[in-house]
C-alpha cells in the first residue's frame, strides 16, 4: 500500500511517500517557514530518478504546504506518481496523545475533537498537528487518514512506573505522569530486536534513542516497562540543548537567584542545558563535540566537550543497569537514532567496564559503523548479552499502522 505520511511542525511539514510491501521510498521532503512570505521554502527530492528541487513558494498555512507538496507529487518531471489515487492513506506522526491515545486509531471527528484535548501536553506540536491534518483533510478530503502517537508504545507501564509521588489529586486532576516519547522508534526496534532473537515472549532489551533528543526504554516481552522520557520530553538524560533529569529544587532556587520567570527558566532547561550549555554555548552538535574530542587537550573545548559526552555516557550506563534490574534480567541493548547510529566513539564508552553484565562488543566493527543503513551485531560471540545498532525507521512503522487500521476498515 501506498501512505503519504506526513510529520507536522509549528513551522514546517515533512513528508515521505512509501511503499509498506517493499518498503521503498519514492519521495521526501520538507516545507520550512511556513507562514513566512519570503523564507518559506520546499525541499523536495525524488528518490526513484535521484532528482531533488528546492523552491521558494509562499505558505501561510500547513494547507498551502500540503497542496504544494500534492503538486510536487503529481509533477511531471519532480513527481512519482500519476494521480491522487495511488495514494491510499495518510499516516501522521503525532508527538502526544495524552491520557486519551493508547494505539493508533482511524482519524474522524470525534478522534480530532479529542487531539485537540492533548494541546496542554504539547503546545508546540499539538496545534501544528491538527493544522496538518486539516491541510490534508483540504487536499484530500476522502483519503483515509490515520494518528500514531510516539505516546502510545508506553502505555504498557505499570502504575509504579507512570505514577510521580505527588499528592495523588494533581494524577486525577490534571494526568501529570510519565508519558515517555520516541515510542515510535523504540518499537519499530524493538520489533527488529526481538525479530533478531528469534522470540518476543521472555525478551529482555533496553532500546536507547540516542539523537539531538535522547530516550532510553526497558523493554520486556515486547511492552515498555519503563522509559526514560517523563510528562514532557525534557525528562531523562542529557540532550542536544535540553538538561534531562535535574533535583527538581534547583527550578526555584535558580528562578530566585537569576530571577527567571516561569518561561525563561524553562528556556533555559530546554534550549540552553544540555550538551549546548555544558559546552558554555561552543556546540549542541554531537559530532562537533567528538571532533573537539578527537583533537586532544590542545582544542580549547576539548575539556567542556569531553566532560558533556561523558555525562551523558555515565546516564546511559545507569539507565542500562536499573533497567537490567527492574527486568530481572538483559537479553539486548540496542542503539538507534542520530548519535546512537553515528556515534561510535559513545557507543564503546557506554559499552566499556560493562562486564558484570557480560557486554562485551568488537571495538575494531564498532568503529566503522556511522552513517549506514544495516542492522549491525557489535557484541563478540563472547558477550551474554547482545549488542546492536538497529537504524530506527519511524516512517515505515507510520505506514505500516496506516496500512494496518485502513485494511481492517474495509
Amino acid at each position: 500500500m501506498n501512505i503519504l505520511v506526513v510529520n507536522a511542525g509549528s513551522s514546517s511539514l515533512k513528508y515521505q511517500l512509501l511503499d509498506t510491501r517493499s518498503g521503498q521510498v519514492f519521495a521526501k521532503g520538507i516545507c520550512e517557514q511556513i507562514g513566512d512570505r519570503d523564507r518559506a521554502l520546499i525541499d523536495h527530492k525524488q528518490l526513484v530518478k535521484g532528482l531533488r528541487v528546492k523552491e521558494n513558494h509562499p505558505m501561510k498555512t500547513h494547507a498551502d504546504a500540503m497542496k504544494l507538496v500534492v503538486e510536487k507529487l503529481l509533477d511531471s518531471e519532480y513527481g512519482c506518481i500519476h494521480s491522487m489515487d495511488e495514494i491510499e492513506a495518510v499516516g501522521h506522526r503525532i508527538v502526544h496523545g495524552g491520557p486519551y491515545f493508547s494505539h493508533s486509531i482511524l482519524l474522524n471527528e470525534e478522534v480530532l475533537a479529542t487531539l485537540r484535548k492533548c494541546h496542554d501536553f504539547a503546545p508546540l506540536h499539538t496545534g501544528a498537528h491538527i493544522e496538518g491534518i486539516e491541510g490534508c483533510l483540504a487536499v484530500m478530503p476522502k483519503k483515509p487518514q490515520v494518528l500514531v502517537f510516539d505516546t502510545a508504545f508506553h502505555q504498557t507501564m505499570a502504575p509504579e512506573a507512570y505514577v510521580y509521588p505527588l499528592p495523588y489529586e494533581i494524577y486525577e486532576k490534571y494526568a501529570v505522569r510519565r508519558y515517555g516519547a520516541h515510542g515510535t522508534s523504540h518499537r519499530f526496534v524493538t520489533g527488529e530486536m526481538c525479530r533478531i532473537l528469534g522470540r518476543t515472549e521472555g525478551t529482555k532489551i533496553v532500546t536507547c534513542h540516542i539523537g539531538n533528543g535522547s530516550s532510553i526504554s526497558a523493554v520486556k516481552d515486547g511492552k515498555v516497562m519503563d522509559t526514560s522520557m517523563g510528562f514532557t520530553p525534557l525528562a531523562g538524560v542529557e540532550m542536544g540543548t535540553r538538561c534531562g533529569d535535574i533535583d527538581p529544587a534547583i527550578v526555584p532556587y535558580l528562578m530566585e537567584k537569576m530571577n527567571l520567570s516561569t518561561e525563561e527558566v524553562g528556556t533555559l532547561m530546554n534550549k540552553k542545558s544540555g550538551f549546548l550549555g555544558i559546552t558554555k554555548g561552543y556546540s549542541s552538535d554531537s559530532r562537533v563535540l567528538e571532533e573537539a574530542i578527537s583533537n586532544g587537550p590542545a582544542d580549547p573545548h576539548y575539556e567542556l566537550c569531553n566532560l558533556a559526552v561523558n555525562i551523558l555516557k555515565h546516564q546511559i550506563k545507569k539507565y542500562i543497569g536499573a533497567y537490567a534490574a527492574i527486568m530481572n534480567g538483559l537479553d539486548a541493548v540496542v542503539f538507534t537514532a542520530g548519535i546512537g547510529e553515528n556515534n561510535p566513539h559513545l557507543r564503546e564508552i557506554v559499552c566499556e567496564d560493562m562486564d558484570f553484565f557480560g557486554i562485551e562488543i568488537d571495538k575494531e566493527l564498532n568503529a566503522k559503523m556511522l552513517r549506514q543503513d544495516n542492522i549491525v551485531k557489535l557484541s563478540t560471540d563472547a558477550s551474554r548479552v547482545a549488542v546492536y545498532l538497529i537504524p530506527t525507521n519511524e516512517e515505515l512503522m507510520i505506514a505500516r499502522d496506516t496500512e494496518a487500521l485502513v485494511s481492517a476498515a474495509h
